[in-house]
């Protein structure tokens, strides 16, 4: 999973995995989904991300032992 965020537009993306998007969907106002060509979610755009969320922090708990870093 990668977090970027775009300070220019205030847009934060949430990549959860490294396939295509070929489909989108607004589920909330500002927050759109990708979906891959299975229907499987691959991605979060908020918008406004800055003003939605706590940019300042970021938190993980509970993930598996295997993770990898990068920097």
């Amino acid at each position: 999973m990668k977090l970027q965020y775009d300070q220019e537009s205030d847009s934060l993306y949430i990549d959860f995995a490294d396939r295509p998007s070929v489909g989108s969907r607004e589920v909330s106002d500002g927050v759109v989904a990708d979906f891959d060509s299975d229907g499987v979610l691959v991605g979060l755009d908020i918008e406004h991300a800055s003003q939605r969320l706590d940019l300042t922090r970021i938190e993980t708990a509970h993930l598996p032992s295997q993770i990898t870093r990068v920097a």
